[in-house]
């Protein structure tokens, strides 16, 4: 006997629309990709306070957080990264079925794997929001000094340097933290949020 026969799937009373009329808004995934560097963390930081600050229930996956914890057994070899979107993207949407609007900043290097979390939640539920800055300008800030490491071979797998990054295709945000600043960026998604009723009307 397989272990599927001993699985069964609960349905309960209290649905996602249930939770979502109780925090008074829609619940999605707000997915930040890019590369080391280029400012998902700190505009994710942002766009949450600004969230908050109008009565949105929101929650920040962060990759360097949950790689102390949740996927403190992943290494960086392209299955281990695999894996770590794999169950960020459970995670994400448990989240949107809670109700709760959620940032979830990662390289997230492949397409294939921003696009089987985007298959996890029903459509508009997944907004890919690139933070696109080119190599040099972020190599140039290096805040954790990972670039350094990486070019003299201390750090192997290390996106843009000695493993892949896969820019998306048609994202629905495009934000470039090179030409812009923090504020501006943020608004940008705000913006967004609002002009196309992700939240609900009225809500930001």
């Amino acid at each position: 006997m397989g272990q599927d026969e001993y699985i069964h799937h609960h349905s309960f009373s209290i649905t996602k629309e249930h939770r979502q009329a109780l925090h008074g808004h829609k619940s999605l995934i707000l997915w930040f990709t890019g590369l080391s560097g280029s400012g998902k963390s700190t505009i994710a930081n942002m766009v949450e306070g600004k969230l908050h600050e109008k009565g949105i229930s929101t929650y920040i996956l962060d990759g360097d957080n949950l790689r102390n914890g949740l996927n403190e057994d992943l290494g960086f070899s392209s299955e281990d990264r695999k894996e770590n979107i794999r169950r960020i993207g459970e995670v994400a949407k448990i989240f949107v079925d809670s109700g709760i609007v959620v940032l979830a900043t990662f390289i997230s290097p492949y397409i294939s794997d921003r696009e089987d979390v985007r298959k996890k939640v029903k459509q508009g539920e997944f907004l890919e929001i690139y933070v696109k800055c080119p190599l040099e300008a972020c190599e140039k800030r290096d805040p954790k000094g990972l670039y350094k490491k990486a070019r003299i071979g201390e750090i192997t797998h290390f996106t843009g340097i000695s493993a892949p990054y896969e820019e998306p295709v048609n994202p629905e945000i495009i934000i470039e933290t090179s030409q812009y600043s923090i504020e501006e960026c943020a608004r940008q998604i705000m913006n967004f949020l609002k002009d196309n009723g992700h939240l609900g009307d009225g809500n930001i």
